[in-house]
Order: structure tokens, then C-alpha cells, then sequence
């Protein structure tokens, strides 16, 4: 693919050549490119919402970190004259690190960068995915984006991409000022962008990130109880395994004993022997998940939690002694009642 992009303008039913370049036009400078990804990401890719600049991983910072429709994390490398072949292997690292993180982590950098919880911005952006059944950084996508690319660097993609299916891009943007002053940007993508969002639909499903926001209102006792059992009645995974598991497993316990996520993860295991194991993390992650949206806010009323070991890993968790009853209450009526039972995983 050729990189070199050129532009005539129609003037007077002539075509004039236009060659400008962001140096020429005094637009070269770090606060110009970044910004204009980050506010408009559908210049990086449909299906992608920005949850963090200047994201700092061990190996130093992601210029842009995005996430898609099918929650996979997106490393965004950007320079602002020629991709090189190194930008690859930078990329590659940062992706490895954020491979690592946790729904908290990314939770808390959405946070820290939209002033919103996770699940509200996701919602924001994509109205019609259903959150719970949506995967969070199970799989990471690359897309380096510059002015121009090595022939080097191309092959690399393009190979990566087509022979092993790597969530890999290159995005070449071309910078044009037109005789009458305005101003457009172009991009050329060396993969499809049909077939980076088909190949990131394929991913399997497992995470929904979480929000560390405490209780905004404190509810009565009438509204809470109605609240909570308008949410444990619903027909969903994650809020059976509410009402069947974590509150129950709460209500054995008494102040100031608390649940580790690790002692939560065998009360999963003794109530359902089927659960797979390997996958009951996830499972924990999704109720911290409903734990730190905003519309919750009743559930953390009730639910009380420590962050031992990461300010943005939930853990420790207990019944606020206030309302043991009412949740008591709750739970037994409920049991009482004709809610279907279904422990699907």
C-alpha cells in the first residue's frame, strides 16, 4: 500500500494541488494530534471509546487507552511524523502490561480520566451493548497511528494480522489546509476497520469493569427494602449470585468479621461443585462491577468493602450492621416467594 497522500482542491472547475503539512502550519506541536484523537476516537476506530491519556504501565505511558464494543482493551501509540518498525515493539509492551490488569484497575483509570464509573461511560458510548455480556480485556488491540509508516513496520501488520490474527493496525492520517483556510484530516488504515471489529466481535466473554463511587443517597428503610428486592428478583447471572451466594455468605458472618475474595470464591464452590473454578474471579468481578454503578448506589447502602491490597481492587467485604435485618428480611421473603431459581453460569 502506498503511503504518500495527495490532495488537489477544485477551484474554478481546475484542480490545484494543495501541500501543507502540520509544520508548515505551526500544528506540529504535542497538544495538537493526541487531543484530536482523544476527543474524536472514530478517526481511530468506530467501536472505540477513549478511557485514559497518558496512561502510565511499567514500561511508560500509552498515548491513548481505549475500549471497544466487545470490551477489549485498545493501545494507542501515536507519533506525529513516521511510524517505525520500533513503535511495534513499544506498543506490544505496553499492550503486555494492560494484559495484566484487572476490571478494578481499568475501572479506576476510566474513572480518573471521564470523572464517571465504568459502566455509566460504557453505556454513554455504546447504548445498545448489554453490559453483562460484554468481555473486559480479554484479548488487547494495537493501533499505531502516524503521518507516515515504513515499509518495514507495514509488512509487519499486515503479516501479523493476516497469518496469526493479531488485533493489530496502522492507521497513516494525512493533514490538508485548503486555500479557503480549512482544515481536514485524512486517515488510510493499512487493516480494514470491517475486519478489526469482526475479529474483535470473535473474542470470548468474560469481565465488566467496576467503579470504586461510595453511596450518593441514604435511603429509608421502605424505599431500601423495595430497591433491594427489586433488584434480587430480576433474571439475571450476576444478580442471582447476589441473592444466592454473596449476601447469604455475608449473613453467617457477624462484625467485625469480613469475606476475603478468596473465601468468597469457595463459598461459589460449595454452593454450585459445577462452577469452574478458574472462572469464579470473574464471577466476584462482575458483582464488584454492580457494586460501583452510580444506579446501585442502594446496594453499597447495604454491602460495606475494604481495598487491603490496590485502591481499586475491592475486597473484605461485610453487611453494614444498620440494615442486617432488612437484608435478613429480604432475603427470607424472597425465598418465600415464586422467583424462579436458575444458577446458570
Amino acid at each position: 500500500m502506498g503511503t504518500e497522500i495527495k490532495t488537489w482542491q477544485i477551484i474554478d472547475g481546475k484542480l490545484t494541488s494543495i501541500d501543507t503539512t502540520l509544520k508548515r502550519e505551526d500544528r506540529n506541536e504535542p497538544y495538537d494530534l493526541e487531543p484530536w484523537l482523544a476527543s474524536n476516537p472514530e478517526i481511530i476506530g468506530t467501536d472505540i471509546m477513549i478511557i485514559g491519556r497518558q496512561v502510565m504501565t511499567k514500561s511508560g505511558p500509552i498515548d491513548l487507552l481505549g475500549i471497544d464494543k466487545s470490551g477489549n482493551t485498545v493501545v494507542i501509540e501515536i507519533k506525529r511524523a513516521e511510524l517505525p518498525r520500533e513503535a511495534l515493539v513499544q506498543a506490544i509492551d505496553y499492550a503486555s502490561n494492560v494484559a495484566e490488569w484487572t476490571a478494578e484497575k481499568l475501572g479506576e483509570v476510566c474513572g480518573a480520566y471521564t470523572s464517571k464509573v465504568f459502566g455509566d461511560a460504557f453505556n454513554e458510548a455504546f447504548p445498545d451493548i448489554d453490559l453483562e455480556s460484554v468481555s473486559l480485556n480479554s484479548t488487547q488491540r494495537i493501533v499505531l497511528v502516524g503521518f507516515s509508516i515504513e515499509s518495514s513496520l507495514e509488512r509487519m501488520v499486515e503479516w501479523l494480522s493476516d497469518s496469526y490474527e493479531v488485533n493489530i493496525n496502522a492507521i497513516v492520517l494525512s493533514y490538508t489546509k485548503t486555500r479557503s483556510g480549512d482544515e481536514l484530516l485524512m486517515k488510510t488504515s493499512i487493516i480494514s476497520e470491517e475486519m478489526e471489529q469482526e475479529r474483535s466481535r470473535k473474542q470470548k466473554k468474560f469481565e465488566i469493569p467496576m467503579s470504586d463511587d461510595p453511596p450518593e443517597v441514604d435511603y429509608d428503610d421502605v424505599l431500601l427494602k423495595q430497591l433491594l428486592i427489586d433488584y434480587l428478583s430480576r433474571d439475571r447471572v450476576t444478580n442471582k449470585r447476589m441473592r444466592d451466594i454473596l449476601i447469604p455468605a455475608l449473613l453467617k458472618i457477624n462484625e467485625p468479621d469480613r469475606l476475603s475474595r478468596d473465601q468468597l470464591k469457595e463459598e461459589f464452590v460449595s454452593f454450585d461443585p459445577n462452577y469452574d473454578e478458574s472462572k469464579v474471579g470473574y464471577y466476584l468481578t462482575l458483582i464488584s462491577s454492580q457494586l460501583g454503578m452510580k444506579k446501585n448506589d442502594f446496594l453499597r447502602q447495604i454491602i460495606a468493602y475494604e481495598y487491603p491490597r490496590h485502591h481499586w481492587e475491592k475486597d473484605n467485604f461485610s453487611l453494614r450492621s444498620k440494615h442486617r435485618a432488612l437484608v435478613k428480611e429480604v432475603i427470607e421473603d424472597l425465598k418465600k416467594g415464586s422467583i424462579p431459581e436458575n444458577r446458570s453460569v
